[in-house]
């Protein structure tokens, strides 16, 4: 199995008192232990596959649960020879996955072969109409961010014009104001990342929401072709759904990844007027006037670099759901299923099982 198809999820956190462990980060750690091996071309022997998975187990476990360490261990305990056994499963199922949806896919481009006119109407349709709404998304998400930017632009200008002022007075008191003024800097960077992300983050939401809403239009403009095989051509939808849900959840990761990187760019600012004032008085006026020069323009392009990049993140994730419509088209047409359609139903069934095991194992006494 390609390694390639192992995606960074960002697993929203549970709630309850199982919020420590997230049975998604758990599986997200195990499936991509099983698609790694599975990329190996010579089988590992098992003493080596256990002990790392039990490695790989242990880093996760221990990040997450380091107030209750003897909880760890009995779920490492547990949870080691359970992934080494579905290990085992899943290269069976993988291999009889893998059968059943190419004969169900040929059987479903036999039962849609009287139709394909039609059929290709229908995606061609829902080609369109997923265009005309993932549109206006990206023009929202492209303002969102034009105004989050210019709304934390706008928040950061008169610290520029105050540092130019304070060089104005005298050495001693602008060493004793400059931290207070750094921290001042610093939260307002921060303040402003965080209501960036807060503004961007729905537009994956409502994203997901439009998905979800076009898949059914499709089935429903399907199904009438597919009488017999509805089966198939559910399997197939939901194959669908799931790389395009997918991309939303990239998409909140890449949104959210590109504030984080602008906090990162902005941050060094506080910091360096901090080491500015950490230095001896007669010096300071000339280490603070190129700063204070230079915080406007810096700040300026740095929020115009992220402007570059996310604003068309949504045009790309609009053209993503097209092409896989396009390639759904294609495989209807052939009856040939892609490499990574019964990779999919793999993982998922990783995730229901390991999440169905969490559920089984006694919660840490308090």
């Amino acid at each position: 199995w390609g390694s390639g198809v192992v995606l960074a999820l960002i697993p929203p956190p549970l709630a309850g008192a199982r919020a420590d462990v997230n049975p998604d980060e758990v599986a997200s750690v195990i499936w991509k232990y099983f698609t790694e091996l599975g990329s190996n071309a010579k089988d590992t022997v098992d003493q080596l596959q256990q002990s790392e998975i039990s490695k790989q187990l242990n880093t996760l476990l221990q990040s997450n649960l380091q107030s209750v360490s003897a909880y760890a261990e009995d779920l490492q305990e547990r949870l080691v020879p359970f992934a080494t056994e579905l290990q085992a499963r899943l290269a069976q199922d993988s291999q009889r996955l893998k059968e059943q949806i190419q004969r169900e896919l040929q059987q479903l481009q036999a039962k849609l072969a009287p139709y394909a006119d039609e059929v290709h109407q229908q995606i061609g349709t829902n080609i369109r109409q997923l265009q005309a709404k993932m549109s206006p998304y990206a023009e929202e998400l492209r303002s969102r961010v034009d105004r989050g930017a210019g709304e934390l632009q706008r928040a950061l200008e008169p610290y520029a014009a105050e540092l130019r002022e304070r060089l104005r007075d005298n050495a001693q008191s602008v060493q004793a104001s400059l931290s207070p003024y750094a921290d001042r800097l610093q939260q307002q960077i921060d303040g402003g990342v965080e209501s960036l992300k807060e503004r961007l983050s729905p537009v994956a939401d409502e994203l997901k929401a439009q998905v979800e809403q076009s898949v059914a239009e499709l089935r429903r403009g399907l199904s009438p072709y597919a009488q017999e095989v509805q089966d198939g051509l559910n399997r197939q939808l939901e194959s669908l759904t799931a790389q395009m849900e997918r991309a939303a959840e990239e998409l909140r990761a890449r949104l959210a990844s590109s504030s984080e990187e602008l906090r990162a760019q902005l941050s060094p600012l506080a910091r360096e007027l901090r080491e500015a004032a950490s230095g001896d008085a007669e010096s300071l006026q000339q280490r603070l006037a190129p700063l204070a020069q230079q915080l406007e323009q810096r700040v300026g392009q740095t929020l115009e670099a992220f402007r570059q990049q996310a604003a068309p993140f949504g045009e790309a994730f609009g053209k993503q759901l097209v092409q896989r419509l396009e390639e759904m088209r294609g495989k209807l047409d052939s009856g040939t299923a892609g490499v990574e359609d019964h990779l999919e139903l793999l993982e998922k069934e990783v995730r229901e099982k390991v999440a169905a095991f969490l559920s089984t194992v006694p919660l840490p006494q308090d």
